[in-house]
């Protein structure tokens, strides 16, 4: 049997795809082993030691400004962008055919990569977030923008998961504030409220980005491990020259039916280079 091939060899059931059209998110359990997901749970925390070894700038920080609206008291987290580029596992993660083979059910059969994200909560004060969409960050025309996190270890609700309001891309944009970040209401919005998507290590949970969500504080004994992956299909514009990644663009299944990177060495998008100059 060919590795590589076109066939597809994973699907979500009619069930799910209908779930995620009626709430704007989906929770697809064991997408990855719980072996794999402690692999990728030790490569996560291995870069970030070296991250910090490296005192590499903004690898730590205390959560964003508006932490304060969901939760009191000191606040950290880590993060690290562009994950691909600095592990090899990572690079085969987003690829695996029983990852981009179901997220092909929800916005078509090519899938671009729009950008990753690690995000560690440490123990104890691991940084919330209040309600938001993803949005405002990177707007595009056809909102074909869909976020998956991957869980790299259990993330119950003392760990701070991800809540989500079902139904709320819907709405479409939403008006949102624009203090330490952009966020919905904490008074119209509040994260405690909103329905909790407790997961175990290897599941994965896909949004729409219109669908607001947020997360609450890690008080747990134990990190909160996850890797974010921003996808889009790739005939879906931005319409914005902003939020640019050093992946932004890779196909990570199918293909870009536009040629849009164009053949030199740099492989710039000529979408943004026409539409909004070098």
């Amino acid at each position: 049997m060919s590795v590589i091939s076109p066939d597809k060899t994973h699907s979500l059931t009619r069930e799910q795809i209908e779930f995620y059209q009626d709430n704007g998110y989906l929770h697809v359990a064991n997408v990855f082993t719980e072996e794999e997901a402690t692999f990728l749970r030790d490569e996560a925390h291995g870069l970030l030691k070296r991250h910090l070894d490296a005192d590499s700038s903004g690898t730590s920080f205390g959560g964003w400004g508006s932490a304060k609206k969901v939760a009191d008291g000191p606040m950290k987290l880590f993060h690290c962008h562009n994950v691909q580029f600095q592990s090899s596992a990572f690079a085969r993660m987003i690829v695996d055919p029983r990852f981009t083979d179901r997220i092909a059910d929800l916005i078509g059969p090519n899938i671009q990569l729009h950008h990753t994200k690690m995000f560690i909560k440490p123990p104890e004060q691991g940084a919330p977030f209040p309600m938001h969409q993803d949005y405002p960050y990177f707007p595009h025309e056809n909102d074909t923008m869909i976020a998956a996190i991957v869980h790299l270890d259990d993330a119950p609700l003392e760990k701070g998961c991800v809540r989500v309001a079902p139904g709320s891309h819907k709405l479409g944009p939403m008006d949102h504030l624009h203090e330490g970040g952009h966020h919905l209401s904490t008074d119209e919005y509040p994260v405690a409220e909103a329905t909790a998507l407790p997961a175990k290590a290897g599941d994965v949970l896909v949004f729409s980005y219109l669908t607001a969500h947020g997360s609450g504080v890690n008080v747990s004994g134990d990190s909160r491990t996850t890797v974010l992956v921003q996808m889009r299909d790739p005939a879906d514009r931005p319409m914005t020259n902003g939020h640019l990644s050093r992946g932004q663009g890779m196909m990570l299944r199918g293909f870009d039916p536009e040629a849009d990177a164009g053949t030199g060495v740099g492989s710039e998008s000529r979408y943004l280079r026409e539409t909004y100059g070098d």
